[in-house]
């Protein structure tokens, strides 16, 4: 099995709750078309408190992934949302086109991540997201992208368009590398980076309403190594930098933003 395909790091959402999500499966059972592929595990992370944070927080990440034909239970490519529903609608030797719906895991933002900088801006909740993704790959070099709304109409819209190169020095081991770029609508950056009336008069900041636009790029590096045909454990990391209105935000404390973490998966089959 491509290890590469099977558990690809992926970094959002600071598609922007800034959560490490570890992407499994999307292809987990590409080699075996008709039969079931499942697999769990679990990671931890290190990320910004909060978008525009400068404090970290460590974090537990779940993996569960399952596979069916062309459905599949676990990540929504491309939408940052980790328990999610999909189905591919089309796949071949180098395109993989499909839809998903899903769901965070964790909430977006709490006030108690920081009740210096925080207070008075209340809580953002996560989201439930519907949207469309494809990829095309090429020997070692791949182009992938996704565009997901927010089913509840708080966090508005997102897309993501990124590259990778992938190098395997020998078998058991897998290196990914590449950037991406997060675009996002009027209504995301405002959740995310904006300051209402009511959240200037509560908790003092000024009255800020950005745009939308592209708040932020980052560049990930991962390894993975399989231990046997069952266990693979992994590292990975992605440095981000905030841009555009979002950069200018009075809530953001470091527009440089770094996430760091450490897996292990178990695939039954």
């Amino acid at each position: 099995m491509n290890l590469e395909k099977a558990v690809r790091p992926v970094f959002v959402p600071i598609v922007l709750g800034l959560t490490l999500i570890l992407q499994l499966p999307r292809t987990l059972a590409a080699d075996k078309k008709g039969d079931w592929s499942v697999a769990v595990g679990g990671g931890v992370a290190s990320l910004p408190k909060y978008p525009g944070a400068d404090q970290q927080k460590i974090q537990a990440i779940p993996i569960i992934s399952a596979r069916y034909r062309r459905f599949f239970v676990g990540d929504a490519p491309g939408s940052g949302t980790p328990a999610g529903l999909g189905v591919f609608l089309h796949e071949d030797e180098h395109w993989k086109v499909g839809a998903a719906l899903g769901g965070d895991l964790y909430s977006s933002r709490k006030e108690r991540d920081d009740r210096r900088h925080l207070r008075g801006l209340g809580d953002i909740k996560g989201a439930a997201r519907g949207g469309i993704f494809a990829s095309y790959t090429l020997d070692w070099f791949s182009l992938h992208g996704g565009a997901f709304y927010d089913l509840k109409s708080h966090q508005g819209a997102t897309a993501t368009l990124g590259a990778g190169a992938r190098y395997s020095p020998f078998d058991r081991l897998v290196l990914t590398a590449g950037p991406d770029v997060v675009f996002a609508n009027r209504q995301y950056v405002q959740t995310f980076f904006g300051v209402t009336a009511l959240q200037a008069m509560r908790s003092g900041y000024p009255e800020y309403t950005p745009k939308g636009g592209v708040p932020l790029i980052r560049f990930s590096l991962a390894a993975n190594y399989q231990l046997n045909t069952r266990w693979s454990l992994g590292a990975a990391a992605s440095a981000g930098r905030l841009e555009g209105d979002a950069a200018r935000s009075p809530i953001v404390r470091n527009k440089n933003q770094t996430l760091v973490g450490v897996f292990a998966v178990y695939k039954f089959r």
